[in-house]
């Protein structure tokens, strides 16, 4: 019988929150809850703004670049990988497949890379 890994679930706010608190820490681990929440997030903000202007969605993806890339390597992390993987996603077609394979993939005990993610402890808004 496999056992599942006890991994955090969080929710869409709380993934938000953590994401910009930790806005460019590369280290750690980040459940699947929060990464993908955070992917959302991402991505519903392109939309809203590339309808209110081009110059809007520049700035927007510029300031969610960084926090983007540093969730991402966390969930490497939590999956017992490096964040360099990312850089496959520059290969065509396979790359993105290979990385989205490794995202979406349950956390890895032992790891590497420290302890399983825990509730993040966020004041109350």
């Amino acid at each position: 019988m496999i056992e599942k890994s006890q991994g955090i679930n969080m929710t869409f706010t709380e993934s938000i929150k953590v994401c910009f608190s930790k806005y460019a820490d590369f280290n750690g681990r980040a459940s699947r809850s929060e990464y993908w929440w955070f992917v959302l997030f991402t991505v519903l903000l392109s939309f809203a703004a590339s309808a209110i202007s081009d110059k809007f969605s520049l700035l927007v993806s510029v300031a969610t670049l960084l926090p983007s890339i540093a969730v991402a390597a966390r969930r490497l992390h939590d999956t017992n990988r490096s964040g360099w993987w990312q850089l496959i996603a520059f290969l065509p077609i396979i790359g993105w497949i290979v990385i989205i394979y490794f995202l979406i993939q349950e956390a890895k005990e032992p790891n590497n890379f420290g302890a399983a993610p825990m509730v993040p402890n966020l004041p109350e808004t």
